[in-house]
């Protein structure tokens, strides 16, 4: 038996967003990614004596909105000093939210899991600078001197904690690909987790199965894409588990991910809440959003991603497989659904058309390339007619997100005008020939050889044959000789 057959992984997620506020939570310099090191800093982002915070309206009306589109309630809340050492924090505290968050006892839904993860809570805090440590392993151990910008000092962040509910990598990744989503969607932030606008901590336990008592928890900081947070789980518990069926126990630890090496390691043992020396920040009255704020920001919010999800698995009959969630998922993840629907209003069938979208149009977007919804409609009646096949289909979509144009325009520059049914007939007539030992297996009723001839025919014509029009051909041919 594996390891993995005698243990449970019980994993909880602290997901980091920062707001996309103009200016920073509490005064006055840009909120922006990539400016030259410490250049948008002022007295109170840095901490400087006698220097007082003022709240950012907007980042409040993000926080708000998270919280509404994360089921949770949005409650008074007090701001709090939560105390600790390290250079990039100039004023050895983080304003930040405990016992009393904004936002509290929300949901979100997994669609391809088919579970609910709570949400615990989701607060205000500020964003700390950032360290770089400039040396061959690029961490403190081992430097020869460190760096600190303060540019991102005082970034409005919303932290999202969510209850230790999700019991695999899978679920977990799921779990960060849905809020993301979901985040986006709200406008509060642009979940670029390559830029560190969205970034995830891990915490990770691992118990016997059959018994209730969770195990001890690590926490994997900083983990900045959905592969890195996958891999880091699977590796931490996995050395959780070596540690328990070897008879030692597992220390409550802060851990760092080695992309590299595909490891964690420990970086300090684990904080309680104590450690931090919470208290109220007595320089910011209580945060108390009125009922009718919170409902002029409702009423702001877009059609978030589970109702355009329930919109997309309406068209497909109310019941996709989990092949089609997770494809929905990707067109919702990036605002794909848009083309589905047009797709499946115009007559079209909807596999094809999420199919189109989940892969092809996908990975245009991925490449910084675009397709309207017109044309992407277009080149789908011409697939579904027969006059494309699928790898025709594929190349028009291509050349039209390059170059732009009407859809028959692309079929003619890429050569790709159809056979009469005379021509296609001929070809039966002639790949049947060519190949007489498949054509004798074919009328003693090996079907699936019909994919051979297929293929034999879009090479010999170039890939301009109507696959549906020469597979009615072929098969009209059998049935003449067999009667």
């Amino acid at each position: 038996m594996s390891l993995e057959d005698k243990y449970l992984i019980t994993v909880g997620l602290e997901v980091h967003c920062e707001l996309r506020t103009a200016t920073k939570l509490f005064c006055g310099c840009a909120n922006v990614f990539g400016s030259p090191p410490n250049t948008n800093i002022c007295p109170v982002c840095l901490g400087l004596p006698g220097a007082l915070p003022v709240l950012n309206r907007r980042a409040v009306e993000y926080a708000i909105a998270i919280g509404l589109a994360l089921n949770c309630d949005v409650r008074r809340s007090v701001f709090a000093r939560k105390n600790y050492f390290y250079p990039d924090m100039p004023k050895d505290f983080q304003i930040s939210q405990y016992d009393e968050p904004i936002c509290v006892e929300g949901y979100l839904e997994l669609p391809v899991a088919g579970k609910r993860v709570g949400i615990v809570r989701a607060h205000i805090e500020e964003d700390t600078g950032k360290t770089t440590h400039v040396g061959s392993s690029g961490r403190i151990q081992g430097a020869d001197f460190s760096l600190v910008d303060y540019n991102r000092s005082g970034i409005p962040l919303v932290e999202i904690v969510s209850a230790p509910d999700m019991e695999s990598a899978e679920e977990a990744r799921e779990y960060v690909s849905e809020l993301r989503a979901i985040l986006v969607a709200t406008g509060a932030t642009d979940g670029k987790m390559e830029e560190g606008s969205l970034r995830v901590d891990a915490n990770v336990s691992v118990h016997r199965k059959g018994t209730e008592e969770l195990g001890t928890r690590c926490e994997i900081k900083n983990l900045n894409s959905l592969r890195s947070l996958g891999r880091a789980i699977q590796y931490e518990a996995r050395r959780q588990m070596e540690i328990v069926e070897e008879g030692g126990r597992v220390r409550q630890q802060t851990r760092h991910w080695n992309e590299d090496q595909g490891v964690t390691s420990s970086l300090r043992s684990k904080e309680e809440a104590n450690d931090y020396r919470y208290f109220p920040e007595p320089d910011l009255v209580p945060l108390e959003p009125s009922s009718e704020m919170v409902e002029l920001v409702r009423a702001e919010l877009p059609v978030l991603p589970p109702a355009r999800r329930a919109a997309l698995s309406d068209l497909a009959g109310g019941k996709p497989n989990r092949s089609e969630l997770e494809q929905i998922g990707t067109c919702i993840g990036l605002d794909l659904d848009g083309f589905v629907s047009s797709a499946a209003e115009a007559g079209l069938p909807f596999k094809l058309a999420l199919s189109r979208a989940a892969n092809e149009l996908a990975a245009l977007v991925g490449a910084g390339e675009a397709l309207s919804p017109e044309a992407f409609v277009g080149v789908l009646k011409a697939e579904d007619s027969g006059r494309l096949s699928a790898t025709q289909a594929k190349a028009v979509m291509a050349w039209l997100a390059e170059t732009g144009g009407a859809v028959e325009e692309a079929i003619s520059a890429l050569g790709f005008v159809g056979l009469s049914d005379d021509e296609v007939g001929s070809l039966v007539d002639r790949v049947t020939a060519e190949h007489p030992n498949e054509w004798g297996r074919y009328m003693a009723g090996e079907n699936q050889l019909a994919g051979f001839f297929i293929g034999a025919a879009m090479k010999a014509s170039g890939g301009k044959v109507n696959g549906r029009v020469f597979s009615a051909l072929l098969a009209g041919k059998r049935e003449s000789a067999q009667s």
